[in-house]
């Protein structure tokens, strides 16, 4: 163990910690729209299954939310633990902006989650509307200020170095920095499309379970419509995202694309094995030009490789394999949900066949998948910078020793799997719940709506 680099292993169990954390807020996140949309719905139309895909919804989204806070905390503790000189260094910088994430977003989802989950009927519905809408506002500020942060590393503004510390000297440059309007884009969306699969593919399970109400069919043509509006959108927007890491991070694209010497009209490496010994590809399948096309938009565009940036790339395989997984679960969405609406519009949900329910089941979690080999390009693409330019990963790391880290990394992931486990679990029982309860409904006529219940607020 007295081997092992303890600065890989501190990396190793952050990434562990931000994997499992991530998985959250990537559903809360869109999931609060959600749940607004539904309200609205039953608001304006006083249908009732509108208000019951919002029953059974809220449940799931305070599981999220409360899973994403209690991992989240494990983050902050690393801060202090394993990379004591990233505060040191940036924390004039990186300090404030996760108070104002506290203080504008996480106060008001958790006081307004309270209303969401047990106020209605105790408070008028046009506060537990607003409630809502607060929540879902108050997440996507969550969003807005750490991706701010996370940008600022990636393509570091605003400030100056003084006596080895960032001092900010614009607040407008620090938060609005080149990257994070690509960033911000892509994460709101790629958390769309991971609700949108979620929606469909809990709501198919259901149907499979022969649940044919009317509750599962609204949430299950939101999820694939949603899923195929937003990821054209992702993909446009992931272009653009793209050229702007270009132009601020080229090593990171040369990783991702698989180009190791600088060239012309380079070419779009489909699949090959990036060799570090050798510095080449091995196998390679490859289209000519079509690399500088798409990221410099002329067929005889440059693009740096890999070799030019000498010791200050990252690591080519997981950031070339991670990019290819990204894109080909986001070009598997795109067919799958396409194909759903197609189905949804020519034959109805009563027409849709078992084993196109199935793989909506199978993709329940495909934007998790995706979301994470967007993340693990992102993060390991970055290396070996903790904040680009200006602070090294190994600078920022404590002298903790191998064996402790290795310890608490296996109790971290033993607890997480253990976790997320569990959170899959309860997801699925409590769609499960929810169908016996629907046939029971349905079987004793219970399912027909009460208008003085609907005026009231209740159903």
């Amino acid at each position: 163990m007295e081997h092992i680099d303890p600065v890989a292993l501190a990396r190793i169990q952050f990434a562990a910690n931000m994997t499992f954390h991530i998985l959250f807020p990537s559903i809360s996140i869109a999931m609060g729209w959600v749940l607004l949309f539904f309200k609205t719905r039953f608001v304006a139309t006083g249908q009732t299954h509108w208000m019951d895909a919002y029953q059974f919804w809220i449940k799931i989204f305070a599981l999220t939310f409360a899973l994403g806070v209690v991992s989240g905390i494990t983050m902050s503790f690393q801060f202090g633990t394993n990379w004591p000189g990233f505060m040191n260094t940036v924390g004039n910088v990186a300090g404030p902006l996760l108070a104002y994430e506290v203080l504008t977003a996480f106060f008001l989802e958790a006081t307004m989650l309270g209303i969401m989950l047990f106020g209605r009927g105790k408070v008028s519905e046009r506060v537990h509307t607003l409630a809502t809408f607060l929540v879902a506002a108050g997440t996507t500020a969550s969003a807005f200020w750490i991706l701010a942060l996370n940008s600022w590393m990636h393509t570091p503004a605003g400030f100056e170095m003084v006596h080895g510390q960032a001092h900010v000297t614009s607040w407008l440059e620090v938060i609005f920095n080149p990257s994070f309007p690509y960033r911000l884009a892509h994460m709101l969306m790629a958390s769309g499309l991971t609700v949108a699969f979620f929606l469909a593919g809990i709501s198919a399970y259901r149907w499979l379970k022969n649940d044919r109400s009317a509750e599962v069919l609204a949430t299950f043509k939101t999820g694939i419509v949603v899923a195929a509006i937003l990821i054209p959108m992702q993909i446009v927007v992931g272009d653009l995202h793209g050229v702007n890491t270009l132009h601020h991070q080229p090593a990171k694209i040369a990783a991702m694309e698989g180009i190791w010497e600088s060239q012309r009209g380079a070419s779009a490496v489909l699949f090959a094995w990036p060799d570090a010994a050798t510095q080449s590809n091995q196998y390679e399948v490859a289209i000519p030009k079509l690399a500088s096309l798409y990221l410099t938009h002329d067929w005889n565009g440059e693009v740096k490789g890999v070799k030019s940036f000498g010791d200050q790339h990252p690591p080519v395989a997981p950031v070339f394999w991670g990019f290819r997984v990204m894109v080909g679960t986001g070009l598997l969405m795109l067919a799958v949900s396409w194909f759903g609406v197609w189905t949804l519009r020519r034959r109805g949900m009563d027409g849709m066949r078992p084993w196109l329910a199935r793989v909506f089941v199978a993709m329940t979690f495909a934007g998790w998948l995706a979301l994470l080999a967007g993340w693990y390009v992102t993060e390991i693409g970055r290396q070996p910078w903790l904040v680009y330019g200006a602070l090294t990963a190994a600078q920022a790391a404590s002298t903790v020793p191998a064996t402790h880290i290795a310890l608490t990394l296996a109790l971290y992931l033993t607890l997480y799997l253990a976790l997320l486990y569990a959170y899959v679990s309860v997801v699925f029982h409590l769609a499960k719940k929810a169908t016996l309860k629907e046939g029971v409904a349905a079987f004793t006529g219970a399912g027909v709506a009460n208008p003085a219940a609907l005026e009231l607020g209740h159903v």
